[in-house]
Order: C-alpha cells, then sequence, then structure tokens
C-alpha cells in the first residue's frame, strides 16, 4: 500500500482550486483554514498527497511542560575526534556535576580526564577495547599481527566529510580494512554506557538500571541532520535508548553546551586574555602565556578532583552582563570549529541563538596533516603511504610523539622540539630507499627540521608554528567573517572553548586579532566545558529557548498556476484544471529564527481512503530565497513518512485528513501527526540517511 510513482489528484483539490492563490497571502504567524488545498508536484513521486493547510507557524506548545519520564541521573558523553569522555549529575543534585574516574594510561604532558577516541577490533572483527587501553594493546602488539588487527582512530570527522552519509558508509582501519562506521560508532557508545553503568552502579551500591539514565550525547553544531540521525541510530545499537523511548537520549550541540557551561562560571575559574578589561587581577600588560599558566597549574591541582559545583543561578561573569547582551562560544576541538552567538535573556539565563551556527574542518587534526605532508616532503609520499599500511601499528606511535610535542608549541618558545622516530620507520626507510632518514633529511629543502643523533627530528620552534598556520589561520578567517554580520557587531564576550582551545598559539591569534573588540575569555578546565555543559543541557533542554535554522526545509506542491508569474515549463493540466508543477512550500528559511515548542503545521490527504502509508520528500536549500524544488542548490535530503494503519478504526472516512506537526527549534528536527477524523497519533517519521 505504500505510494510510490506518480501522483493522483484526489477530488477535494480539485473542487478547492478556486482557493489555491490566496494561500500564499495568509501571514506566516495566523492560524490559517484549512480548506486552501494544493497538491504535490509529479517531479515527486508522492503518489496522492494532498497538502491541505497553507504555509504557517503555530505558537500553541508551551515549551516548558515536563517530560513524563524520570530519570535519576543525567550522563553525557563528548564523544570528540581526538578524545572522548563522560560526566554524569543526578537529577536531585543537579548542582553537583561528576567526571568519570581516571583513565589507565596517559602520555606525558598530556591531561588524562578524557581517553582517545580509538578502538581496536580483533582479527574476527569482534570489539577489544577502546582509549588508552586500545592504543597500547595495539602498540605492543608483533608489527606482522598488528596488519590483521583493526585499530580506528579521529574516525568522527567521516561524519561530517560524508556528503552522502548512510547506515552502510564505511570506515577504513589503520591496516587498510574496511568496516561499517554504524558498527564502529554502536561499539564505542556501547563502551562508554558500560563503563558510566559500572561506575554509578559502584557508587550506588547496587546495580544501575539503564532506563534510569538519559543520555545526552554531543554532536558539532556544524552538522547537518544526517549525522545526527546516524549518531541517534548508532546509540540505539548500542542500547542506550531506543526509537519506542527516543526522549531517553538528547542530541547536543557542542558549542551550546559549553555555552550553557559558561554561563555558569565563577572568576576563579577562568582567564581573560583580552585587553579590554582586567579579571583575576589580570592587567593588560600580562601576557597570554603568563594567564594561561596559571590556569594550567590550577587544573594541575584539581587534577584529583572529579566533582565540580556549578553555580544554580547565573554565574559572576554574567553580574556584567544586562538584558540582551551577546556573545560568540569558539568551540575549537580535534576536527572541528563550531562557532555559535547567543544572547543572555534575564532573569532566568535562557539563551536565544543570533545567527545559524557556523565552522569548519578547523580543528587540530589540520596541524595533524601539515606534520605528515612534510613528511612526504622529507621522505617522499610513497613512503609514508607505505610505512602507514606496512609498518600502522609504528606511525600509530609517531603520530603519538607528535602529538606530546604539539601541545608545547608556543609562541615565545626559543629551544627545539625533539620527535622521537621509531625504529621500524628509520629500518623500513632504509630499505625502502636504500640510504639513511639522515641523508634524506640533508638531501630535503626542509632546513628547520634536522637529524639529532638519538634519533630524533629536531624541529626548530618556527617549523612547528607553520604547522598550525593554516589552521590557525582559517579560524580567524572565520570569525572575521562572523564579526561582520550585523547580529555579531556589538559582541561582549568570546568564550575560547574546546581542547584546541589549550594551545597558546591559538590563544595568541585570537587574543591578537579580536582582543580589542571584545572581552576574551577560556574556561580554566577547558577541555572539560563541552562535557559539562552537556550534563548542564540534558538537566535542562529548555534552557535555550530560540535557535536558527541552518537550511531552508520545504516540500514541493501544485499550486494553481498564474499566467506571466509562472514558467510555461511548470504547466500541469490535469482534469482541466491548469497547475504549476514543482513549488517549493516553505516549512523555514534559512537563518529564521525559531523558537523551542513552535510548531510547523501541514495537514496531507491520502489519495484514496484505504492507503496506509503517505511517503513525502523534503527538501533543503542554503538559501532562502527558493520558489522552486528545481532551482539551483535545492536538493532532496530526507522524507517525511506518515504510516495510518490502525488509526481508522472500522469504518474508514470518505475523506482522511492526517495533521502533521514538525519542530524546528530543538537540537534535531521532530514531526508528531494525527488522524483529524478518529483523534488517533498517525506513526510518523523523518528520515535523512535513508531515502
Amino acid at each position: 500500500m505504500e505510494s510510490v510513482g506518480m501522483y493522483g489528484l484526489c477530488g477535494c483539490a480539485a473542487k478547492s482550486k478556486m482557493k489555491c492563490d490566496s494561500r500564499w497571502e495568509i501571514p506566516a504567524s495566523e492560524t490559517a483554514p484549512t480548506s486552501a488545498y494544493s497538491s504535490p508536484a509529479r517531479s515527486l513521486g508522492d503518489t496522492g498527497i494532498t497538502p491541505l493547510s497553507p504555509s504557517h507557524i503555530v505558537n500553541d506548545a508551551d515549551p516548558n511542560v515536563s517530560e513524563q519520564q524520570t530519570f535519576l541521573v543525567v550522563v553525557a558523553i563528548d564523544f570528540g575526534t581526538t578524545s572522548s569522555g563522560y560526566a554524569y549529575s543526578f537529577t536531585k543534585e543537579p548542582e553537583c556535576i561528576h567526571v568519570m574516574r581516571r583513565w589507565e594510561g596517559g602520555d606525558p604532558g598530556v591531561s588524562n580526564q578524557k581517553t582517545p577516541t580509538t578502538i581496536l577490533l580483533t582479527p574476527e572483527r569482534k570489539f577489544h577495547s577502546f582509549g588508552y587501553a586500545a592504543r597500547d594493546f595495539y602498540h605492543d602488539l608483533d608489527p606482522n599481527e598488528a596488519k590483521q588487527w583493526l585499530y580506528l582512530e579521529k574516525f568522527k570527522m567521516k561524519l561530517h566529510t560524508t556528503g552522502d552519509l548512510t547506515m552502510d558508509t564505511d570506515l577504513t582501519a589503520a591496516n587498510g580494512k574496511k568496516v561499517k562506521a554504524l558498527e564502529i560508532f554502536a561499539y564505542a557508545l556501547q563502551y562508554f554506557k558500560e563503563q558510566a553503568l559500572k561506575e554509578l552502579s559502584d557508587q550506588a551500591g547496587s546495580e544501575f538500571e539503564n532506563s534510569d539514565v538519559r543520555w545526552v550525547i554531543t554532536v558539532p553544531a556544524i552538522w547537518k541532520q544526517p549525522a545526527k540521525q546516524f549518531m541517534r541510530q548508532a546509540a540505539y545499537q548500542a542500547g542506550l535508548a531506543s526509537p519506542e523511548n527516543s526522549e531517553q537520549l538528547i542530541i547536543a550541540l557542542e558549542p551550546e553546551a559549553a555555552s550553557i557551561y559558561c554561563r555558569k562560571l565563577r572568576l576563579h575559574q577562568m582567564t581573560e586574555l583580552s585587553s579590554k578589561a582586567a579579571v583575576n587581577g589580570y592587567s593588560s600588560s600580562d601576557t597570554v602565556g603568563a594567564g594561561f599558566a596559571q590556569a594550567k597549574e590550577h587544573i594541575r591541582r584539581n587534577r584529583q578532583s572529579r566533582t565540580f559545583l556549578v553555580e544554580n543561578v547565573i554565574g559572576e561573569i554574567w553580574s556584567e552582563l544586562e538584558e540582551g547582551d551577546k556573545y560568540v562560544v569558539v568551540d575549537s576541538g580535534g576536527g572541528t570549529v563550531d562557532l555559535t552567538v547567543h544572547q543572555i535573556r534575564l532573569p532566568e539565563g535562557h539563551l536565544k541563538e543570533l545567527y545559524k551556527a557556523t565552522g569548519g574542518p578547523y580543528g587540530s587534526l589540520g596541524v595533524d596533516y601539515e606534520f605528515e605532508k612534510l613528511l612526504c616532503k622529507i621522505f617522499g609520499e610513497d613512503f609514508i603511504e607505505q610505512f602507514k599500511i606496512k609498518r600502522p601499528a609504528a606511525w600509530v606511535d609517531l603520530m603519538i610523539a607528535f602529538e606530546s610535542r604539539k601541545r608545547a608549541a608556543a609562541p615565545d618558545r626559543t629551544n627545539p622540539l625533539n620527535i622521537t622516530l621509531p625504529f621500524s620507520f628509520i629500518d623500513y626507510y632504509k630499505k625502502f630507499r636504500g640510504h639513511s632518514v639522515e641523508h634524506a633529511l640533508r638531501k630535503s629543502n626542509v632546513d628547520f627540521v634536522k637529524w639529532s643523533s638519538q634519533g630524533m627530528l629536531r624541529m626548530s620552534p618556527d617549523a612547528m608554528n607553520a604547522l598550525f598556520k593554516p589552521t590557525i589561520d582559517s579560524i580567524i578567517e572565520h570569525l572575521r567573517d562572523l564579526f561582520q554580520k550585523p547580529e555579531v557587531s556589538t559582541v561582549k564576550f568570546l568564550f575560547l572553548v574546546g581542547g584546541f582551545a589549550e594551545a597558546p598559539l591559538l590563544q595568541q591569534a585570537v587574543q591578537a586579532a579580536f582582543g580589542d573588540k571584545c572581552r576574551i575569555i577560556i574556561p580554566q578546565d577547558v577541555g572539560l566545558t563541552i562535557l559539562k555543559g552537556a550534563v548542564l543541557f540534558g538537566l535542562d533542554p529548555a534552557v535555550i529557548k530560540v535557535r536558527r535554522s541552518p537550511l531552508t526545509y520545504g516540500v514541493g506542491v501544485l499550486n494553481r498556476y498564474v499566467e506571466g508569474k509562472h514558467p510555461p515549463e511548470k504547466l500541469l493540466v490535469k482534469d482541466g484544471t491548469r497547475w504549476c508543477t514543482d513549488v517549493f512550500d516553505k516549512f523555514i528559511s534559512a537563518d529564521q529564527s525559531v523558537a523551542l515548542g513552535e510548531l510547523v503545521k501541514r495537514s496531507y490527504t491520502p489519495a484514496k481512503p484505504s492507503q496506509l502509508v503517505i511517503v513525502i520528500n523534503i527538501y533543503s536549500s542554503e538559501h532562502d530565497d527558493v520558489s522552486f524544488i528545481t532551482d539551483l542548490g535545492v536538493k532532496k535530503c530526507g522524507t517525511l513518512r506518515l504510516d495510518l494503519t490502525g488509526t481508522s478504526g472500522t469504518a474508514v472516512p470518505a475523506r482522511r485528513e492526517i495533521q502533521t506537526l514538525m519542530q524546528f527549534g530543538d537540537t534535531e528536527i521532530k514531526a508528531t501527526a494525527v488522524d483529524i477524523a478518529t483523534s488517533k497519533s498517525v506513526k510518523v517519521g523523518i528520515d535523512f540517511l535513508n531515502y
């Protein structure tokens, strides 16, 4: 009974053709009569779907209605590109946020409050270990045996870079073998689920049930709907929640989570870099390095403490804020940089998004790519590619050695940075090329990298800084573009958060570019800002009251053909009536402000009363001036599926109206539907992955 193929205009649409012209004149804020009918375009392949109501938004939903289901604890998982972790808070003690137990393992000079986002599967493709345990086990394997094991790291970026993401998208392990991305993400989330439940059970002294937990998973704000849906599907597969109990899982946007936490900051919990004003006793003459040195010392002293107390009101930083003040959150992580602009609403401290989230793949991974390019320049791309395949564990070792040196880079550094080359790199290079690594360095035109007799690459500070430059330049350029927007012109604060925010080179660049425009603040536990904010979001998901739609969304419909207004090639004559096909019926525009709980309402009727499934194609565009679904830049992005089975009762009415309510003001697009004749709920699904 599922409808595919050519559409069929149902009688009610044809009868009401005189009313179709007026449907575009109804203001968006008014509730319009549902007698203005239209029908889908023939190019959609949605048979017999007739939208009944014109374009309008209603504000009759109360976003403050409390959830029926109650949870004992909120557990947030910060699933990062380079490192991950979890934190939790009991709903009866929301002011206490507990960060997970210390991880075994770790690297010199690297905080191990989180664990590397690395996963190891056995040669039989079964889950073996995650984080430091995965990395250390893989490192200790015999080189020939290591080739059989599947080791994956930094795989989160695949969800951002894959344009046609599906449930079948593959990831490539270090040994070159393919594995399903959904499987890897599910394994990782299942690992965190088990770790968190075990810790909660140990603390409670009895078995902690998964049903008592509300889960929060963080994702970049610039991720599109398919990536968010993919993460939700992986969480379902990992057993965190289920489609029947979807409310148990919330997707949190990383810069939003950081913003929520930053509202709670006390003065001793942050470092100010800008020259605009003094906080914490810093004057404008204090250097960035001195400010952050104190922050690092604070982190070191408090490393053992895993419980953080947050203000149950607004923190001291906001005492200077007035109603309507604006601030920017720059979330600079391993894979992406996310920028969001918020406005404060007093006295509750609710937040309103002022400009749609922007950003790009400008995370600290960019520095790793530059290092790899440098190695290719010195030793040859052909060798580096072969080495990665033939000695995958040694390649991982080399990148770990680089990571710790990368963290030592600073604007005022004068002494060189030494990067240890694994013995197998030196040995394999000699076999591959017939001469030594030292010879390769002498022959290359890279004069700022020398060979040390201790088996190390010796990089000058300028050489290391040069590896950071392309990534940092991209971040600064993106921020400059953002500051040109009228909505961002009078920003009071810039919060720099995320793992990459620990880099003094990035701090200095942001301070130099924007220190005279706003106050630049770094939370002292900068790597945990998103994690703690995600817990707060799980405790109160309604704290962000207004968001901006990243894209224009709509469906294709038929409208009355108007001579001179509509293109001749769009004319369709059906039963003597002239229709314009492919008209874009806009649900919401790109960068449109949409409140939490605000609903976009549409009514549809099946072509035949007995029809059991309606499938409607959803289209999107980055532009807001869209007229037709065939316009440049408009693409099909998903489907809205209405399942009418079991809603009609014994007698099927001659004319059925299915009212659909869509919500665009949350972190994910949601929909509900009801059969008007019977008042029964209709099963509805929005799918951005399998369409």
